[in-house]
Order: C-alpha cells, then structure tokens, then sequence
C-alpha cells in the first residue's frame, strides 16, 4: 500500500501537478518538540529527534503523496483557525471531549512515561507539599486555600487531571493564555504562584538551559498517569477528514512495518530499553493497532 501511494505521488509530481498541502502544528516545547535550528521548521528535514517531533518525522516519512508545511500557533490560535474553516493537523493535542467539537483525532501509540504530569515546586517551598511517606494527592492540593497554582490555558493534561481540575471550577489553579511551558516555570522560579502542572522532562530541559543549581522540583502525583494515549488531530473540515484518515492509515503501516525495531530505535533510540515494561506496553499496543482497523473519531 505505501509502495502505491508513493508511485502514485511521483507520477503526480511527474505530470506537473503539485501534490495537496498538509500544514502541521508545531510549537517548541522541548524536549518533546524542539527547534534545533533555533526557528520554527520550514520542512521535514528540520525537525528535531524528540519523543513528538521523532514521531511526526516518521509520520511524514509515510505520506508522500502530500506536500507538508509547519504553521507555528499557540494552542488557542490553532482552536481559532480551526473553527474558522482552516485545516491544521497537529500531534501535540491530547483528545478532550471540548475539542471534539472542532478536531478529528486518532491514536498514535501509548502515552511513554515522560507524559506523566507532575506538580511542579519551588525548592525553598517544597516541604508546604510534602508528607512524610505519602504520594501527593493532587485532589486534595487542589482543594488547599493556602497555595496558589497556575496553568496554561487552553492546554489539556489528560482526562484524569482534567476532570479534576474542572471539578474544582472557580476554586482551582488559575490559568494564563502562556505560548509554551517555560513560561510558566519561570514563573515559579520567581515565586509568583506556588505550584503548576508539567511533564518532568519539560522542567529538566527548563532548568538545564538556565545552567546553575536546580530550583524547581518535580513531585509525582497519587492518581497516577493522566494521558493514555497520544494522538494525532486535524480541524474537523472535509479536508480534515481526509486528512486524519491519512495520518490513521501511516500509522496502522508503522505498527506492521517489517522493520519496526529499525523505526522505533530511530524514534526513541536507546530510551525504551531501560524501562522494559514501557517497551512492552508500546510493542502490544503496536501489534494491536497493526491488526485493527481504523480509529477515527
């Protein structure tokens, strides 16, 4: 199947008809999605090799009959081009019931454990959250009048830690419109609210750009991982539809490809093989996914 698509795409290319645009998403919020250039990537050779980018790079890799661009946005400027008719694709959204309204998605493997969202601290504020021999419940920290979080707007941590948040209303953490993470860690580095919520490996990327002692510190909390699964979505517009069966369709090749263990070294290289557990959980879900259909919704 992809060996005919590829030939139909260079006999297109050959005729002189350009192949359809698909426009990517893309923010830099290493190190799951990195700029090494320093910019935005204008073309697929440009993208960095980090858990999302590594993944998006092997998805273009498998959908060649598009010609594929990058649109830098802020997560509420993709919602707003979306419901404006504007077809994006994009695999740094989590699915959300809310997003339904305005995306397709579909899955592309398990969520790794570096997307298992921690409440970040300051160090000199550490022992206001810790009790001794007990994990952070991140139910009842939201429900403490005495610290102050804050959040990104717009962004979603999963179902877990969302319906939790949206179960607090008015009386959780605040949220800011923040264009990427460090953002809102730099805040906390200067002490302007207590807590936020992020992936660990965003607050080491942060605190290793800085140089110099670490100041913030990642707790993990009780209710365990929130996302299950990362996906891809595209605006819910008939060129969206076709799009995402695209991005469904590359993926199902991934999972059957006779050379998955060459794609997924390439992918993550050696990061699957000291959690063997973790390797496990892909492999099966990858077998799955070969086997099925597609998933759309």
């Amino acid at each position: 199947m992809a060996a005919a698509l590829a030939l139909l795409a260079a006999a297109a290319w050959a005729q002189g008809s350009e192949p359809p645009r698909l426009r990517w998403l893309v923010q830099e919020i290493p190190p799951h999605f990195s700029y090494p250039a320093g910019r935005a990537p204008s073309r697929p050779e440009e993208l960095g090799q980090g858990e999302v980018d590594g993944f998006l790079r092997l998805l273009i890799q498998r959908l060649p009959e598009y010609r594929h661009e990058f649109v830098e946005a802020s997560t509420p400027r993709y919602e707003s081009l979306s419901r404006q008719g504007q077809t994006l694709c994009s695999v740094l959204h989590l699915r959300s019931p809310e997003r339904l309204d305005w995306l397709y998605f579909t899955p592309l493997h398990p969520a790794l454990g570096s997307r298992q969202i921690h409440v970040i601290v300051h160090r000199d504020n550490l022992a206001r959250f810790q009790r001794e021999g007990q994990a952070l419940q991140l139910g009842e920290l939201l429900q403490r009048n005495d610290l102050t979080g804050l959040v990104a707007r717009e962004r979603s941590f999963g179902p877990r830690i969302d319906a939790l948040l949206q179960a607090q209303g008015e009386r959780g953490p605040r949220s800011i419109s923040a264009a990427r993470g460090p953002q809102l860690l730099a805040m906390l580095r200067a002490r302007r609210m207590d807590y936020t919520l992020e992936y660990p490996a965003t607050v080491d990327e942060y605190q290793r750009s800085l140089g110099g002692p670490a100041e913030l510190v990642k707790l993990p909390v009780a209710e365990g991982r929130s996302t299950q699964l990362a996906t891809a979505s595209c605006s819910r517009t008939p060129e969206g539809r076709r799009q995402i069966e695209a991005i469904d369709l590359a993926v199902r090749r991934l999972a059957t490809d006779p050379q998955r263990e060459r794609w997924l070294r390439e992918w993550r290289g050696d990061g699957l093989a000291g959690d063997e557990a973790e390797r496990q959980r892909l492999l099966r879900y990858l077998d799955e996914r070969g086997r099925g259909g597609p998933q759309i919704e």
